[in-house]
């Protein structure tokens, strides 16, 4: 790896991946004992999709349970890592440009914390979340990532937690494993093989990648993580995927590492 700290794309899926002991699970553990320790992570998640640009601002960033239905035990899981003002008022600064503002209700979402607490069980590494401005079109949550890229040079890890593939409506509830439907599994290795190439126009176009995309991603508040991604890495990134697979058919937890 380089000197400047990875950017990280995570398939997040299924709340229960915090607490169950899975191939995912396992495969973001293993991950985190290859990355580097990061001074701080900035985090994006699908699950702070809002009318605005917003950054947690606070000193302890609360565990947000936002979910509903799942065993007692995950409403038990904390993520107790601490905030950083310093770095919130840096991405604010930015991302001046958006109307970005420093925001202390929020916390960390399960789309962040159900994946950190495999990679820095910890939870000693400080970590700030932005929000997902919802009214921003794609191409301009890709130059959003562009304008958090120099964060990497000191040693903030840009994590971003959505799912490429993130369909609810025909997620397989059943205990038994699923092959993946034929949309999801066509979609999710047509994104590998342009962020491979890093032909990255189609996959902030992506719209206009006809029936499969609009199956995988019937909602943008999943798969707009990977444009912050994208615009975060560079071309002297080696670009690698250290976790696939597609749960219930019909959800992508397809990781992305640039590094």
């Amino acid at each position: 790896m380089s000197k400047r700290t990875p950017v990280v794309f995570f398939g997040h899926g299924n709340p229960m991946n915090a607490i169950e002991d899975n191939r995912y699970a396992r495969a973001w553990r293993t991950l985190g004992e290859t990355l580097p320790q990061p001074r701080a992570i900035l985090a994006v998640s699908a699950h702070w999709y809002v009318p605005a640009t917003l950054v947690t601002a606070g000193d302890h960033p609360r565990t947000i349970h936002d979910f509903g239905g799942f065993p007692r035990e995950l409403y038990a899981v904390q993520y107790p890592a601490p905030g950083d003002r310093n770095l919130a008022a840096r991405v604010t600064e930015l991302l001046v440009h958006y109307g970005a503002r420093g925001d202390e209700h929020w916390g960390l979402d399960h789309g962040t914390w159900s994946v950190l607490c495999h990679v820095y069980p910890k939870a000693d590494i400080p970590v700030v979340q932005l929000s997902i401005d919802e009214t921003l079109e794609p191409g301009l949550h890709f130059d959003i990532g562009t304008l958090l890229r120099p964060l990497r040079d000191d040693g903030v890890m840009i994590v971003a937690s959505g799912n490429i593939v993130h369909n609810l409506h025909a997620f397989a509830w059943g205990r038994h494993p699923v092959d993946a439907f034929p949309w999801a599994a066509r979609f999710e290795s047509k994104a590998r093989e342009l962020l491979a190439k890093r032909d990255f126009d189609p996959l902030i176009a992506y719209d206009t990648l006809g029936e499969d995309a609009r199956l995988s991603a019937p909602t943008p508040d999943h798969y707009l993580p990977l444009l912050y991604a994208m615009g975060a890495s560079d071309d002297s990134d080696t670009v690698s995927f250290p976790v696939d697979g597609i749960d219930g058919g019909s959800v992508s937890m397809l990781s992305v590492l640039w590094a």
